[in-house]
């Protein structure tokens, strides 16, 4: 399956999931993180195909707290930071926290966003509940009623159209770039909130997850960490 020249043109740089998250845990490893004195975290989409990363994380980190909605999108709020931040180890008076978040998409070898297959179907898609939006934006009818059936899809749904022009109908990995910039901002909103930066050092890592033909892939995307509230840059 020739994907990879395809992620190539498209991102330049991806890596294989396992190597992405061995390389962010070596990049954390030189400012005090390791899996002794720190606790992961992961928001990405609930979709059975996007555990595999979830598995790495927690290969090297350990269990990982899990912040997951429908494409990736953080809602975990207030609550659920505060929860995150309460199981963290305390090593000498400092706690760190690593929070991974990511949103998807897959690719088939012809180039076809949003094309996978799973075991017993040939065609299938991802990410679903994005697919499932730009439908209704296409048909230019949009309920963004909340549905307390449905409570996920409805928040994901208000939340993106925020970050969308009036009248505007994206590409799907287009929407997928712009569901990875939410879930982030929307991270970080709550980060801010809530963690106090006195006590506790941090990283956030992001990017989006590739489901190829044959296995997954990570498209890096910005990732830092706050060392006594000093904000630097994690090449990965």
């Amino acid at each position: 399956m020739l994907i990879k020249p395809i992620l190539d043109r498209l991102f330049g740089k991806f890596y294989k999931e396992y190597d992405f998250i061995k390389k962010s845990y070596d990049a954390l490893k030189p400012f005090g993180f390791t899996d002794d004195n720190a606790i992961a975290s992961v928001c990405l989409c609930r979709d059975e195909i996007s555990q595999t990363v979830r598995s790495h994380i927690e290969r090297m980190w350990g269990e990982a707290f899990n912040f997951s909605s429908l494409a990736g999108l953080f809602t975990a709020g207030k609550t659920g930071m505060k929860a995150f931040i309460s199981h963290a180890p305390n090593v000498n008076g400092k706690e760190r926290y690593v929070f991974y978040a990511f949103s998807h998409i897959a690719i088939d070898e012809n180039e076809n966003m949003g094309a996978c297959k799973r075991k017993g179907l040939e065609k299938s898609h991802a990410c679903g509940a994005l697919c499932l939006f730009l439908n209704e934006l296409s048909r230019g009818k949009i309920n963004i009623r909340l549905d307390e059936e449905d409570i996920e899809e409805s928040l994901l749904k208000r939340r993106l159209l925020r970050e969308l022009k009036y009248g505007e109908i994206p590409d799907l990995l287009t929407l997928t770039k712009i569901t990875l910039k939410a879930i982030v901002k929307d991270l970080e909103n709550i980060i801010e909130k809530v963690v106090d930066a006195k006590k506790a050092d941090y990283a956030v890592i992001s990017g989006i997850q590739i489901h190829g033909p044959e296995e997954n892939y990570i498209v890096p995307d910005e990732s830092y960490v706050i060392v006594d509230r000093e904000r630097k840059k994690l090449e990965i």
